[in-house]
């Protein structure tokens, strides 16, 4: 462990870093900071990998999860910041690590741990999009430019996160790049007024949902029932219901907690609340969820590359692929989201299996994340103690405090993942706009963000008033 520390450190003289600032950042230059960070990831977004053509998309539900847009400096997105850090959390959860992230020296090296990490899981991902066909078939020049490209994007992605973190910006670059995909998806889907063809020799028609309202009230439009259900998945007036429904419905739920009576044992007289959301989790088990469903994906593609167009029949249980390399059957068929009504009505079957088995996962990963992120009963009793708290009307005892929250934690830690679980499977199954991981990742961001800039603008006006309000 020792030497690992040592190596560690060695290793953060040579990682690029970006400084703090020496004085602490207006918050209007933190917007600055933050919008500047955000306007040069759209641009990569829309920057073209090196002679890259265009192909079908095999990992386009997972486009907004990770931030990222095929074809571009962006391809891999936020993907590889995500994994290294959900690596090392699981590490040091299960106390593999064992750091204490209390002290600063701790916390610097799982910092470091981590950006290395990521610097390895950046060159992985390069070198298996590349080999594994995940970009189509390149040319050997082709190949090397692409790599230093995806490389050398995915290391500025990291900065701008990190400069964020660091006190740059507001919030977290993760979160905010997040949030630009999510808004400029339901931005195109709602008022995009360009037409397109869904197939080749198919007349074209108007995109975004309002503009295509708008025309279908003129002469020759079609009526309002033309979009009411449009066809070829564009956006509709029944999925923008949809997608405005489950919106409010996360707003809604993300309010409701369960508050626990504690009163302090140094301070007579003091008397609060612990408040237990009951999305405990937040949104952790969805995306653990994506994650897996995403590397399932992308290793089967590799294995369906390697075998060749001739696969053994085993294969045909993993995953079968039609002439646009799209899952048609199998495992892999069955644990992505149908595009849309129109797959759901044509399969049903396939809808039921995905809500069934995202709702199942998204339990599973909430349990161990309750387990390993430091959530559990024993851990909250623990650092209420700690704080010298107690529940009134029992011992101030580790085990009393453990007992009380016992009949809380864990089963709302279930009904959480059932909730985010339906909701982001019912969304997917009815083609919301943003897709339901999105909505819930959106909304989340959302609130985090309105709570960061009420608290920043009490800092500016009193950061005595801001310390006491953070800290209850």
């Amino acid at each position: 462990m020792v030497s690992l520390r040592n190596f560690v450190k060695s290793v953060a003289t040579v990682l690029p870093e970006i400084p703090k600032p020496v004085k602490k950042p207006s918050l209007s230059e933190k917007f600055i900071w933050t919008g500047g960070a955000l306007i040069l990831y759209m641009i990569m977004g829309i920057t073209p990998l090196f002679h890259f053509g265009n192909q079908a998309d095999q990992f386009a539900y997972l486009r907004i999860i990770f931030a990222s847009s095929q074809g571009t400096l962006t391809e891999l997105g936020i993907g590889p910041i995500v994994t290294a850090g959900l690596i090392l959390q699981l590490l040091q959860g299960s106390d593999i690590l064992r750091l204490d992230l209390g002290e600063t020296e701790d916390r610097a090296i799982f910092g470091t741990a981590t950006k290395l990490l990521t610097f390895v899981v950046i060159t992985v991902e390069c070198g298996a999009y590349i080999l594994g066909g995940a970009l189509g078939t390149l040319q050997s020049a082709q190949a090397v430019v692409i790599f230093f490209q995806l490389f050398g994007a995915s290391v500025i992605i990291l900065l701008l996160d990190e400069m964020i973190q660091k006190g740059w910006g507001i919030g977290s670059g993760i979160s905010l790049f997040i949030l630009g995909g999510v808004a400029q998806t339901l931005w195109w889907d709602t008022l995009s007024p360009y037409q397109v063809s869904a197939a080749q020799g198919v007349p074209p028609v108007i995109y975004g949902f309002i503009p295509a309202l708008i025309n279908s009230l003129f002469p020759g439009g079609g009526g309002v029932a033309s979009v009411f259900i449009r066809a070829n998945e564009f956006p509709s007036m029944f999925t923008f219901v949809m997608t405005v429904a489950v919106i409010l419905f996360i707003t809604y739920i993300e309010g409701i907690r369960v508050e626990v009576p504690i009163t302090s044992v140094k301070y007579r007289g003091f008397q609060g609340v612990y408040p237990i959301k009951l999305l405990y989790v937040s949104n952790i088990p969805v995306i653990l969820v994506s994650a897996l469903t995403a590397n399932v994906s992308f290793f089967t593609r590799i294995l369906s590359n390697y075998v060749g167009k001739t696969p053994p029949s085993w294969m045909h249980y993993l995953v079968t692929y039609d002439t646009n390399n799209n899952p048609t059957g199998g495992l892999v068929y069955y644990i992505t989201p149908p595009n849309g009504i129109e797959q759901t009505a044509a399969d049903p079957l396939h809808a039921v299996i995905y809500t069934g088995f995202l709702m199942v996962l998204a339990v599973m990963f909430a349990r161990i994340w309750v387990e390993i992120g430091g959530l559990s009963s024993r851990t909250v009793a623990k650092n209420l103690m700690n704080a010298d708290v107690q529940v009134p009307g029992f011992r101030r005892a580790g085990l009393s405090i453990e007992q009380v929250l016992n009949r809380y934690i864990p089963p709302i830690t279930v009904i959480g993942g059932l909730i985010i679980g339906s909701v982001a499977a019912v969304s997917d199954v009815f083609g919301v706009f943003g897709t339901g991981v999105g909505l819930l990742l959106g909304v989340d961001i959302v609130l985090q963000y309105y709570q960061m800039l009420v608290k920043e603008q009490l800092e500016e006006f009193s950061p005595r008033l801001a310390g006491v309000l953070g800290q209850a």
